[in-house]
């Protein structure tokens, strides 16, 4: 479920030296980085244009910051949103868009892929069962704070933190059903009532959360969208991450 900023914006390019390795995990190639005898994870859900180079300098910055395993899985299995589609100023751009976010991109399809990687990262690596956590940058927010619903519980199944950064599809109701701390970096580009919603929501007794709009920041800096030779948002994205892992680190 994409943002409308998410589909007016095209994402940048950048170049990177990935510092992790690509394996098969549950059946999906998976990016992963980080100590193998780490005792923490986390799930690191890309947006809908995929392992972009900024995306996997994240996920480096993760596993860095948090000393925690990071995996970021292909889940469009090498296609991804086409680039050349956004914006979606056209009628034939739109339906290939829609068709996109119904069929490759479909979040209860996803949503099953996503818990058995889960699974998997639990009986593969057996120190971090006890502490995975899930991040996901616009559509891969969606999955991230759904995945902390009420059916967040049990071996190979719970996670212990969630976060997202400029969500897609953002919700008020995800954020009174989520039952994991939850971190929500967002921009201008989505609803800021509904970001006063879960921010209010999630200051509640009995919630954990944080909640920060990056207020000179667009929709999508801290993922494909990244433009990581401009000063300004290099900084905003830097700062982000940092954000993000501290918080994980404090509930993972």
């Amino acid at each position: 479920m994409a943002s409308k900023a998410c589909c007016e914006l095209a994402p940048v390019s950048a170049n990177y030296e990935n510092k992790g390795r690509w394996e098969t995990v549950a059946g999906v190639k998976t990016y992963v980085v980080g100590n193998e005898n780490a005792d923490r994870a986390i799930l690191d859900i890309y947006d809908v244009f995929g392992a972009s180079s900024q995306t996997i300098q994240g996920a480096d910055r993760l596993a860095a910051l948090t000393s925690a395993l990071v995996f970021v899985p292909d889940l469009f299995e090498g296609n991804p949103l086409d680039r050349s589609l956004i914006p979606p100023d056209t009628e034939e751009k739109q339906q290939k868009v829609q068709a996109f976010i119904t069929g490759p991109a479909n979040v209860e399809k996803n949503m099953s892929r996503v818990l058995q990687i889960r699974e998997e990262i639990g009986s593969k690596w057996p120190s971090v069962e006890e502490h995975v956590g899930i991040f996901g940058l616009c559509w891969g927010g969606k999955i991230a704070i759904l995945a902390c619903g009420e059916d967040n519980k049990g071996q190979g199944r719970h996670f212990t933190v969630s976060g997202t950064a400029h969500p897609g599809g953002l919700d008020a109701k995800d954020a009174e059903n989520t039952n994991a701390p939850h971190i929500l970096l967002a921009s201008p580009g989505e609803p800021e009532d509904i970001v006063a919603q879960c921010k209010e929501i999630l200051s509640q007794p009995g919630k954990v959360g944080e909640v920060e709009t990056y207020s000179t920041m667009f929709h999508g800096w801290m993922g494909a969208r990244a433009n990581l030779e401009d000063a300004a948002n290099l900084t905003e994205y830097e700062r982000g991450y940092k954000q993000a892992a501290d918080f994980f680190s404090k509930y993972l």
